[in-house]
């Protein structure tokens, strides 16, 4: 993973109607998404997106139906142009490629991972995981070898003689992600992709995303209307409402801290517990510590540490990382984290009343 910026996103609009640009000007003058579908029927789909996707993360945009997330990522690999702003991948500038470019852009350095599978009845498994070798023009012989692999990779090997049909929805969805990764692309767009699965079925899938990537460090953007999901999968957090992002960072970062009221309704039915991880709410420290109960990794859940601490709030623990000593956890601070920000701030007013 590196800290290099992969796609740059900037000042980025969607209207759609049969005027944009005339529009466009009144958004940029405050109109607001309602007020442009009242007054000029035109639906404001994006407003002022910027976002940097760095590469070898899991960047994941998220929000209720309408947010924006599904047109946002069809900018990406140009299936729908903006109505103003940038999108420059590796500093280039996507907008100005002719037919060819966006070809190749398609072709070979992205790839997408459809909700419905996307998968062609007619062809076999391993033909529809070497579609995009075969599309570059590679023969059977040619993509069989790389298909297969990945196949194997995705729990699927000996079924390449199979039909879509003949598989679950599970094992579908693992074709359409070994066809990704035969591809090899540099970039993957998964939208939805597990949204049509049960729901241990789709524990599995993310399972196996966190699996590949921790392997491959590919470029992923994920679209997820499911806060658990993109809890569970992201580097970097994306919540858009209404078109406009509200608020993006370490997923960690805005459970701890949301930035207004709709961020805290968004998160107030999470399991904090089952979600924070030790390193966010621990205190830095590499030093000696007295009055240690023991050990816990950084990346331990908060529901690990009470279940190792058995409800006993006085105790501390020794943070670590790869045999390294990072930070001391105390039971008090940890309890505090489990608690919503705007709830404390109501609990701390309470009792300055008293």
């Amino acid at each position: 993973m590196t800290n290099d910026v992969k796609v740059s996103i900037r000042n980025l609009y969607k209207i759609f109607g049969s005027d944009p640009q005339a529009a466009l000007e009144d958004v940029r003058g405050g109109m607001t998404k309602p007020q442009l579908l009242e007054q000029r029927q035109h639906v404001l789909g994006l407003s002022d997106i910027n976002i940097d996707i760095r590469a070898g993360e899991i960047t994941v945009i998220m929000g209720l139906s309408g947010s924006g997330k599904s047109t946002l990522i069809r900018h990406l690999n140009r299936l729908i142009d903006p109505t103003a702003g940038e999108i420059r991948i590796d500093g280039a500038d996507i907008l100005a490629y002719g037919e060819e470019a966006l070809r190749q852009l398609r072709q070979e350095r992205m790839s997408m991972v459809f909700q419905k599978f996307a998968l062609l009845p007619h062809r076999t498994v391993l033909e529809n995981a070497g579609m995009s070798m075969a599309i570059r023009g590679y023969s059977r012989e040619e993509y069989e070898s790389e298909a297969n692999r990945w196949l194997d990779r995705v729990g699927l090997g000996g079924y390449g003689d199979h039909h879509p049909f003949q598989l679950s929805g599970g094992m579908q969805q693992r074709v359409g992600i070994a066809r990704a990764l035969t591809s090899n692309s540099e970039i993957m767009l998964m939208d939805e992709a597990f949204s049509a699965l049960d729901p241990l079925i789709r524990t599995d899938m993310q399972n196996l995303l966190l699996e590949l990537q921790n392997e491959l460090h590919k470029t992923i953007v994920f679209i997820t209307h499911d806060l658990d999901e993109a809890l569970k999968l992201a580097d970097h957090l994306v919540i858009l409402n209404d078109g406009q992002v509200i608020q993006q960072g370490e997923p960690q970062g805005i459970l701890l801290n949301p930035a207004d009221p709709y961020i805290e309704d968004f998160v107030s039915d999470i399991n904090r517990a089952r979600v924070l991880r030790v390193r966010s709410v621990m205190e830095a420290n590499e030093g000696e510590v007295d009055c240690i109960a023991g050990e816990v990794d950084h990346d331990d859940t908060l529901e690990h540490v009470i279940a190792k601490s058995r409800g006993d709030t006085s105790a501390s623990y020794r943070v670590m990382k790869d045999g390294n000593q990072v930070g001391v956890l105390d039971m008090q601070s940890l309890v505090r984290a489990l608690v919503p920000t705007h709830a404390a701030e109501n609990g701390v007013r309470a009792s300055m009343s008293d």
